[in-house]
């Protein structure tokens, strides 16, 4: 008896450090009702999010300069999945993305008819979004590359969505980071699924504890008055979580401190859908340890 112990042990340790982590660091803290709760409505906003933002994305078409013909017919530069077979051109210049409609073009503006209009992209205060029926279409800039996104409102994605799939609950893994913010003038470079590098203002970096090993998470993007925003990636990325990383959110930075609870970790968008334009861990973001809480994600049928 003793040796098939010695055996299984050796076995489950086997299939722990092949996975990324070990037994010692999926030890269970227990979680409160009130905890529960307030995970499951934060998940359930996390699942609204997806189906309007990015279950519904069914094309990401990059501009070249001048005119780009859209419309469902085959000869287009940009081809719809729906609509009419030639509905107008988006037209690039230096100054931006001008949208023409063909007469009969059912399109509409803020509720209004849609003729020639000068399209405000996603990096303005107000992004003009054009409807045409079921679809949304609307300007992106990323970096040198300007294109339009589109998506349907009606996609049956959006119905089949079954949800995302989490680790169990441990709140050894919500933590309070000592918060060191930055001067104000410090960038790092941002990888992104595009094959691009960002250099990107931080507003901090958040140092913690995990397993013994001290640690440390550099914000991007974040407001410390409001919330901060880490893209980080940790030994589970090499086997059950995102390869390129998971978004985490906080709260504001309050006496110094931050929480960190990685059981709120997420897959970003790019797991979802080909259209979407993610950041990805930098390399300042590179965790030496497994983070087995939060979202799993599935390399059979996700998208890389």
């Amino acid at each position: 008896m003793a040796v098939r112990l010695k055996i299984t042990l050796a076995l489950m340790c086997g299939l722990f450090s092949s996975s990324g982590y070990s037994p010692a660091q999926t030890a269970q803290v227990p979680v409160d009702v009130a905890y529960q709760r307030s995970f499951d409505k934060w998940k359930g906003e996390l699942v609204e999010s997806r189906k309007e933002d990015w279950l519904s994305l069914t094309g990401l078409f990059w501009l070249k300069p001048g005119e780009n013909t859209f419309g469902t017919d085959s000869t287009n530069a940009i081809v719809l999945p729906k609509g009419p077979a030639k509905a107008g051109s988006f037209e690039l210049t230096a100054t931006g993305v001008t949208a023409k409609f063909l007469p009969g073009t059912q399109a509409r503006i803020a509720g209004s008819p849609a003729t020639t209009t000068k399209l405000e992209p996603d990096t303005a205060e107000n992004t003009t979004v054009i409807e045409m029926g079921s679809l949304r279409m609307h300007v992106i800039v990323r970096g040198e590359r300007t294109g339009v996104r589109a998506k349907d409102i009606d996609s049956p994605r959006i119905r089949t969505y079954s949800g995302p799939v989490f680790f169990p609950l441990n709140l050894t893994y919500r933590v309070t980071a000592k918060w060191i913010p930055s001067d104000g003038k410090r960038t790092i470079d941002v990888p992104t699924v595009l094959g691009d590098v960002e250099p990107t203002p931080v507003a901090g970096t958040a140092e913690f504890e995990i397993d013994g090993q001290k640690l440390h998470l550099t914000d991007i993007g974040g407001d410390p008055a409001k919330e901060l925003f880490f893209v980080f990636n940790d030994l589970t990325s090499k086997t059950v979580t995102y390869p390129g990383g998971r978004f985490l959110k906080t709260g504001p930075v309050s006496n110094e401190t931050v929480v960190l609870d990685f059981n709120q970790a997420y897959s970003p968008p790019c797991a979802l859908t080909p259209y979407a334009t993610c950041p990805l861990a930098p390399k300042e973001n590179r965790l030496t340890v497994a983070i087995p809480v939060g979202e799993k994600y599935d390399r059979l049928h996700g998208h890389h």
